[in-house]
């Protein structure tokens, strides 16, 4: 047994400061077990989410040393335990209690980005035919969990609160999958060009090292995204040929 100092965020939405727990921890334990234990035995008035314990719901996210990151998943034994190991709620967010945040902003983007629109059937049997490499594409998008951890870590909306103009990479992730399914047909770069400010990213991969999914946000998704409204708002030859193609 080995004996650890946690400076754990205790407040709301007022305000607050860190108080300090000192408790015992063993071989094998996550943060989320230290903040279990500090409730069980010192704080059982203390706010924190949590769900599946396995790195699955999403639940969990906080900042651990600063850093976004999901409490089930991050080891002790990963941390330097001589020094206080700091937990605080994400910053992005609104805080509600504790180590608790109002993620709701999340859910009120996701229903401003436009659903899935099929293109009409091209099989006989009223079904559709793709190629695996298009299916393939997109399956690494449905890999998030909606931890949010993506968001918090992202300087335009941790520092700059941009909010109202920028959706963030979790939903340029879903936007993508959405773009780059080989069945869509429907047009989301104006949005993504204007209400949904794609043009804030300036592509740090900063979400991409946090995601615990390992989903490469960035490279596969914020990237071909930004492509494609360069393509259709920018490119003189995309505007040639936006004037010239026949019209169906």
């Amino acid at each position: 047994m080995k004996t650890v100092v946690f400076k754990i965020w205790r407040g709301d939405a007022n305000g607050g400061k860190f108080v300090d727990y000192t408790t015992e921890i063993s071989e094998g334990m996550v943060v989320l077990d230290a903040v279990h234990k500090i409730q069980a035995t010192q704080a059982n008035d203390l706010a924190c989410r949590w769900n599946c314990k396995a790195g699955k719901c999403g639940s969990c996210s906080a900042e651990i040393n600063g850093m976004p990151r999901l409490m089930c998943m991050t080891r002790l034994n990963s941390l330097p335990t001589e020094k206080p190991i700091t937990i605080e709620p994400m910053r992005a967010f609104p805080g509600i209690r504790d180590l608790a945040t109002d993620v709701s902003w999340n859910f009120r983007v996701k229903q401003k980005i436009k659903p899935f629109k099929p293109r009409q059937p091209d099989a006989p049997d009223g079904s559709w035919r793709m190629s695996q490499a298009d299916v393939d594409r997109v399956q690494e998008f449905r890999k998030c969990i909606e931890c949010f951890l993506c968001q918090d870590v992202c300087h335009v909306l941790r520092d700059h609160h941009k909010h109202d103009e920028f959706i963030g990479p979790r939903f340029f992730v879903y936007t993508a999958a959405l773009e780059m399914h080989p069945l869509d047909t429907e047009d989301r770069l104006p949005e993504l060009k204007q209400a949904h400010g794609v043009g804030f990213c300036n592509i740090t991969k900063c979400c991409t090292k946090v995601c615990p999914e390992s989903i490469a946000i960035t490279d596969n998704a914020i990237i071909p995204l930004k492509e494609r409204v360069v393509d259709d708002f920018y490119d003189p030859l995309g505007w040639l040929w936006k004037t010239l193609r026949p019209k169906n």
